[in-house]
């Protein structure tokens, strides 16, 4: 007998034909920006999956899905495969020389910002669950706050590509929204550790790790995109070199995993090092060309199937009271953490500043959530802690993608009426 269980590449098709025809639906009729339109549908397929089988229980298309969702494993397939191919086309495109300028704030925001939010967030949460006298181990708050801390880099450079987001913004924005997510993905990884194991958690023994994973990640992308940069700049046959950064991107985040470092991180350094040196010095116009609109579509791609994912991802959540009542009050928390955290990250330290009027609340509307906090989320052991921990991430995320991501074209519009001689339109969010 053959198996009824779908194979990896029936899935895949699954997925792409589900957004390429939701995509059109949305692009005639919906008319909302591609990612909030996928996400909105894929949301609501979910939950009229869920409601007919609860009204009419023969239909089981709601665990069909389920299963499938299960069996493609979305903690896996973002982390271990989307991610790379995600920041690497991500960082391709940020401006070194502008990210050099703001580097201070960047770095800031990507480490003590993360840090300050994961431990607001945590605590905000504990008070919280005291309240509602919720069985949750304490750690497991800042377990929440940790995941649930980084901006998404897929969310944030996407708005910069369709918004005329402000010049003296764009390489704050990011370059925070590539590096926070790899540090945040640490802190997360050694929380966790922490609280399945039960072991007391060290301020030392965590500064450590954090050094090691993300000091290495660093040091892998460098050592990766120089021998890429070197490879391309020997060569003109844009075939082979796009193949080389393929090679670059899949080879190096592989190495990554299996050396426990942070993948991410070393995507983001190869990216800027490839998009900056190698674009300029070891790329003819034609290659230059092509390997751009590649990473581009790959970029494109990846992106539908990710956001439709998110969406039908919330089959996962079946609330409860306390579920709801966690969940609802996540998103307050996680936008006062997200302020203060920007707060403390430029304007505690000279020359961190960002000295724009509006570039505060700029970062702090576009600090969207996405994919990698839901990944995150759903790599949790079984348990109601788990369970409590969805409710609250899906809650903020679905928050930032429909609420946040919808109106932060107009937040930034009425900065530039506010303050037009202060904060001047780029003429791109990106180099290329």
């Amino acid at each position: 007998m053959h198996s009824s269980a779908l194979s990896q590449f029936d899935i895949a098709a699954i997925l792409v034909v589900a957004s390429a025809l939701l995509g059109w639906f949305n692009h005639q009729f919906l008319k909302l920006p591609h990612v909030i339109g996928l996400t909105v549908m894929g949301a609501l397929g979910a939950i009229l999956l869920m409601v007919g089988n609860y009204f009419i229980p023969g239909i089981t298309l709601d665990d069909w899905v389920a299963e499938t969702l299960q069996q493609l494993n979305f903690t896996e397939t973002l982390l271990q495969g989307m991610l790379s191919f995600l920041l690497f086309a991500g960082a391709l495109h940020v401006d070194l020389d502008r990210l050099k300028v703001a580097w201070l704030p960047v770095l800031l925001l990507s480490t003590v910002g993360v840090v300050v939010s994961t431990l607001l967030v945590g605590g905000a949460m504990w008070a919280i669950g005291l309240m509602l006298d919720l069985p949750i181990v304490p750690i497991w708050y800042f377990v929440f706050g940790a995941l649930i801390a980084p901006t998404d880099p897929v969310s944030v450079l996407g708005v910069l590509r369709e918004e005329d987001v402000p010049l003296s913004l764009q390489s704050a924005v990011a370059g925070e929204s590539l590096f926070n997510d790899g540090v945040g993905i640490v802190v997360f990884t050694i929380l966790l550790g922490a609280a399945v194991t039960g072991a007391d958690f060290s301020l030392g023994e965590g500064a450590r790790l954090f050094a090691i994973e993300a000091g290495g990640g660093a040091l892998v992308g460098l050592g990766i995109g120089w021998v890429g940069y070197r490879a391309l700049a020997s060569m003109d046959e844009y075939v082979l070199e796009v193949l080389i950064t393929l090679a670059v991107v899949m080879g190096g985040y592989a190495l990554c995993s299996n050396l426990h470092i942070s993948g991410p991180l070393a995507m983001a350094v190869a990216g800027l090092l490839i998009g900056n040196q190698g674009v300029t010095y070891a790329m003819s116009d034609v290659t230059r060309d092509y390997v751009i609109k590649f990473w581009e579509l790959v970029d494109e791609v990846l992106n539908s199937v990710l956001f439709l994912l998110i969406g039908l991802e919330i089959i996962a959540v079946v609330p409860g009271a306390d579920d709801f009542a966690f969940g609802l009050v996540a998103i307050p928390v996680t936008l006062i953490a997200r302020a203060i955290g920007i707060a403390v990250s430029t304007r505690t330290i000279p020359g961190a500043q960002l000295q724009e009027k509006g570039a505060s609340r700029v970062l702090w509307w576009g600090g969207l959530r996405g994919g990698i906090s839901i990944a995150l989320a759903l790599s949790l052991p079984p348990g109601e802690t788990r369970e409590l921990i969805l409710a609250a991430t899906f809650a903020a995320v679905l928050f930032s993608v429909l609420v946040q991501r919808a109106t932060l074209g107009r937040l930034i519009a009425k900065l530039k009426e506010e303050h037009a001689p202060a904060v001047e339109p780029g003429v791109e969010a990106t180099r290329h």
